[in-house]
């Protein structure tokens, strides 16, 4: 079904969407300013959005380090979860990273939030650690998991 979402580099014109995502995504959202800042002043940030039309329909950042890939943040838009979009946007952005010469990547999830552990561990993810009181909020640990993209495999759907 995700075959017909559209993946592309985050613009500044996106940021608008996306702070309507981040706002319904998170209980401490990122700022306008922290998204401008990424994309206009860090070289190491790469952030992509997938478009179902013209809708922006989720987004993701990650930082490139030497041959690591840190995602920093992904949401999708309430309305479009479930439906394999997510998927899709971290598949593609591992195909770019791994072309890119990235080997692995990581990221931290809240260790309650069991729709994103399912989704990353069916990817490949392990957990390789944990961080105590990650989040400000509500103090809850994060998961620290990681991925390896070595090799020439692809990040096709293998289905669902």
């Amino acid at each position: 079904m995700y075959s017909m979402i559209e993946i592309r580099e985050m613009t500044l014109e996106d940021i608008p969407e996306i702070m309507l995502i981040e706002r319904e995504s998170f209980s401490t959202p990122w700022s306008e300013g922290a998204f401008v800042e990424e994309m206009t002043h860090n070289p190491l940030a790469r952030y992509y959005v997938g478009i179902l039309g013209q809708t922006v329909v989720g987004y993701m950042g990650m930082w490139l380090i030497l041959d690591e890939a840190h995602i920093t943040n992904i949401a999708m838009a309430k309305a479009f979860r479930g439906r394999g979009y997510g998927r899709r946007l971290l598949q593609e952005a591992f195909e770019r990273a791994r072309k890119a010469g990235v080997r692995a990547v990581t990221l931290e999830v809240r260790e309650s939030n069991f729709p994103a552990i399912n989704l990353y561990t069916d990817l490949g993810f392990k957990v390789g650690g944990r961080r105590k009181n990650y989040y400000q909020d509500s103090r809850e640990d994060a998961l620290l998991m990681w991925l390896s993209i070595q090799g020439e495999d692809s990040f096709e759907d293998s289905g669902d």
